[in-house]
C-alpha cells in the first residue's frame, strides 16, 4: 500500500523566497494550462493535450519576455503542476461517469491562496544529505526535523506551506504489510458519537476531547483582531497568521488523538467494525460545529488503512443499519427514540439497555462480528417480589418465652 510521510521543514529566509518562486511558476504554468483547455473547450476545438501544452506554456514560453522567469525554477515542477492538472480533470470527468464522488470542474488558483504545494519527482534529481538535509534542485539542502525513517526510498517529494506559514516535506512511499502484533480474538463494534466520542461494545466509553471547543476563547480573541484590521495591511496578514496557527494547534492535537487511538483499537482487537455515517448530512445540523471538531472521517479512513496494514478486519456496516432501536439482548426492534433517552428499557424482554453501547453491540452484530450482548450493560428490569415473599409486618408478631 502507498502511505504519506510528512515531515517539518525549515528553510532559511532565501530558501524561503526560492520556494516562493516555485509556488508561483507552478501556480501560473497550471492556470495557463486550464485558461488553454477552457479556450479550446469554447471554440469546440479538440481537447489539448498534456505534452502539447507542456511545449507551448514551459518550453516555448521561456524563451518570451513575458514567461522569462519560467527559468528561474526546475522544470520538473512546472511539468507535475501540468499533471496535476490532468489529474484534477480525470477527477472531474470520472465524477460524472460515476466512477467516483462527484467533485467541481478545476478552477483557477490563486496567488493569495494560504496554501501552496509543488512536487518533485526523481527526474529533478532531489536527494537527502549524508547531514540529514533535503536537498531541492535550485533551492539548496533545507533543513528537515526528521521523527521516524521511511520504509522505502520515497520516488517523489512534496514541499508544502500550509495556513500557519509552516513547510513540510511530504514523501509518498510503498509500504508492505507489517508483522501483525499479537493474535487475538478480540473483535469490538464502535459507535461514533457526540457525547463520547467512541463507545466501544465491550461497555468502554472514550471521551471526546473537543479540542475546538476547549481553544475557543482564544480563538474568539484573535479572530476579533484579525476583523479590526484594515483589509490589505501588514498587521492584517500577520493577525490572519496568528488565527491560522491557532487552527493548525487545534488541528495537529486532534490528529494525534485519531492516531493514537486508531493504533491502540487495532493492536487490541482482530476485528473492528464501525458505522458509516452520514457526516456531510449532520454538518448541515445546529450540530455542526460538534460535527466537524470531533472528526469522524479522519478518525474511520486511519483506522481503516492501520487494518490493512496489520492484518486486521476492518467492516464498515451500512448507515441505515437501526443500531439505537434494536435490543442487542433479545433482538426485538422497538422502535426510534429521541436523542435526549440515553436509556431504554426493552418492552419485548424488559432489558434495560444504555443507548451507546447497545448501539456498539449492534454494530457489531450487523458486521458478523462475534460479540454477545453482555458488553451492553443490560440489566433485567425491576420484577415484583410474590406477596408470600414480601418481608416487612407492620407490626411484630410477639413471640412466647
Amino acid at each position: 500500500m502507498q502511505l504519506r510521510y510528512s515531515f517539518r521543514l525549515h528553510p532559511t529566509a532565501g530558501q524561503r523566497a526560492s520556494l516562493a518562486q516555485a509556488f508561483g511558476c507552478a501556480r501560473v504554468v497550471y492556470n495557463d494550462g486550464l485558461r488553454a483547455r477552457e479556450d479550446a473547450r469554447a471554440a469546440g476545438l479538440p481537447f489539448p493535450k498534456t505534452g502539447d501544452l507542456s511545449k507551448l506554456l514551459i518550453t516555448e514560453a521561456k524563451k518570451s519576455p513575458e514567461r522569462a522567469w519560467l527559468a528561474e525554477v526546475s522544470a520538473v515542477v512546472l511539468q507535475q503542476s501540468l499533471r496535476d492538472l490532468d489529474t484534477a480533470y480525470r477527477n472531474f470527468f470520472d465524477g460524472l461517469a460515476g466512477k467516483r464522488p462527484r467533485m467541481g470542474a478545476p478552477r483557477f488558483k490563486s496567488k493569495r491562496d494560504t496554501r501552496q504545494s509543488v512536487r518533485f519527482t526523481a527526474n529533478a534529481r532531489w536527494s537527502v544529505t549524508t547531514g540529514g538535509k533535503l536537498r531541492l534542485p535550485k533551492i539548496g539542502d533545507v533543513p528537515v526535523r526528521w521523527s521516524r525513517r521511511l520504509p522505502s526510498a520515497p520516488s517523489s517529494v512534496t514541499v508544502i506551506r500550509d495556513s500557519a506559514g509552516r513547510y513540510f516535506a511530504s514523501f509518498v512511499v510503498e509500504a508492505e504489510q507489517v508483522d501483525s502484533p499479537a493474535e487475538t480474538t478480540t473483535e469490538v463494534g464502535i459507535d461514533l458519537g457526540l457525547g463520547h466520542f467512541a463507545v466501544l461494545s465491550d461497555g468502554r466509553k472514550i471521551d471526546s476531547p473537543r479540542f475546538l471547543r476547549r481553544t475557543e476563547k482564544r480563538l474568539r480573541r484573535v479572530q476579533r483582531d484579525l476583523s479590526r484590521k484594515k483589509k490589505g495591511s501588514k498587521n492584517r496578514a500577520k493577525a490572519r497568521l496568528k488565527v491560522a496557527r491557532e487552527h493548525a494547534r487545534v488541528a495537529d492535537a486532534r490528529r494525534e488523538f485519531h492516531h493514537q487511538l486508531s493504533t491502540r483499537l487495532i493492536r487490541e482487537n482482530q476485528a473492528v467494525a464501525v458505522e458509516d455515517l452520514a457526516v456531510n448530512g449532520l454538518a448541515r445540523t445546529r450540530l455542526a460545529k460538534s460535527v466537524h471538531d470531533a472528526g469522524w472521517s479522519a478518525f474511520v479512513a486511519m483506522l481503516e488503512y492501520k487494518a490493512a496494514r496489520y492484518g486486521r478486519t476492518f467492516v464498515r456496516i451500512g448507515r441505515f443499519e437501526p443500531t439505537s432501536q434494536v435490543c442487542s439482548a433479545c433482538g426485538v426492534k422497538d422502535g426510534p427514540k429521541p436523542l435526549a433517552v440515553r436509556e431504554w428499557t426493552c418492552q419485548a424482554c424488559g432489558s434495560v439497555l444504555d443507548r451507546d453501547v447497545n448501539a456498539a453491540v449492534n454494530v457489531a452484530k450487523a458486521a458478523g462480528l462475534a460479540v454477545s450482548a453482555r458488553g451492553a450493560q443490560v440489566r433485567p428490569a425491576s420484577v415484583p417480589a410474590p406477596r408470600d415473599e414480601a418481608g416487612t409486618h407492620p407490626k411484630l408478631t410477639p413471640t412466647g418465652a
